[in-house]
Formats: C-alpha cells, sequence, structure tokens
C-alpha cells in the first residue's frame, strides 16, 4: 500500500512539471562591457549614455559571434628568417534578431549589458520578413 501511495504521489509531482521547457541549448546568453572615460562628450551623463550604446553593440557582436562564427584572417611576413609583420583579424557578419536585453548598469567605470537571445524565437522572426544587405561604413551608397 506504502508503494501505491508513493507511486501515485511521483506521479502527481511529475504532471506538475510543465510541458514545454526552453532547454538550455535554444537560449544563448551574451555580455558587453564598455569604460565610461574612454567615452567622447563632454558631460558624464553623456558618456554614460555612450558607454551604455557602446556595451548594448558589443554583446549584440558576442551573439552574433556565437549564431554565425567569426571569420579569422591572418598574415604572417618573414624577412630574413626573422619574422616580420604579424597581423590578425577577426570579424562577424550577421542579422540577430528577437534578441532581448536581461539587464544593463554600471560597474565602477564600466557600463554593462546583458543580452538573452532564444533560437527558436529568432528562427521564427526570419519567417516574418526579408533582411535586406546594410552597406558598410566605407560603402560610398549614392
Amino acid at each position: 500500500m506504502k508503494i501505491w501511495l508513493m507511486l501515485t504521489m511521483v506521479m502527481l509531482l511529475n504532471a506538475c512539471q510543465p510541458i514545454t521547457r526552453i532547454r538550455s541549448d535554444e537560449v544563448l546568453t551574451a555580455v558587453g562591457t564598455a569604460s565610461v572615460t574612454a567615452q567622447r562628450g563632454e558631460t558624464l551623463e553623456e558618456k554614460q549614455f555612450r558607454a551604455m550604446r557602446a556595451s548594448k553593440l558589443e554583446a549584440y557582436k558576442e551573439l552574433s559571434e556565437q549564431v554565425y562564427g567569426i571569420r579569422v584572417s591572418g598574415l604572417t611576413q618573414v624577412d630574413d628568417q626573422a619574422l616580420g609583420i604579424d597581423k590578425t583579424h577577426g570579424a562577424v557578419d550577421g542579422i540577430i534578431r528577437a534578441a532581448e536585453v536581461v539587464s544593463t548598469y554600471q560597474v565602477g567605470d564600466s557600463y554593462v549589458t546583458e543580452l538573452e537571445l532564444n533560437l527558436r524565437k529568432m528562427k521564427k522572426m526570419t519567417e516574418y520578413g526579408e533582411s535586406h544587405h546594410v552597406p558598410r561604413n566605407d560603402t560610398i551608397i549614392f
């Protein structure tokens, strides 16, 4: 009798669990930081605002790296058996949709922005609209 009572209790507790749980591999998180004093601006408030925006963009860049990867290119030059020029460049390009700002706050001289991206939600958002190419800063538009 005790075994049946115990089994019934376990089954009832399992029935209370949510059916659709977001798996941890479907949610990405990213953190961006930016220094307040390194920003241009005449007032402290303007520098704080710029740092807040920069930290948000940094977090979006990190999300983009997680979703699309990062392109790495390098150049190494050797002159007379001695290392001359050694350059490495990294680039990321992608469209992030449906990311949510979890929090933004100041820690000492830095602003921190935390983002969260549900990959299922992002995939669903891509069905709603077409993405257009955004030209780089050095591209002449007209």
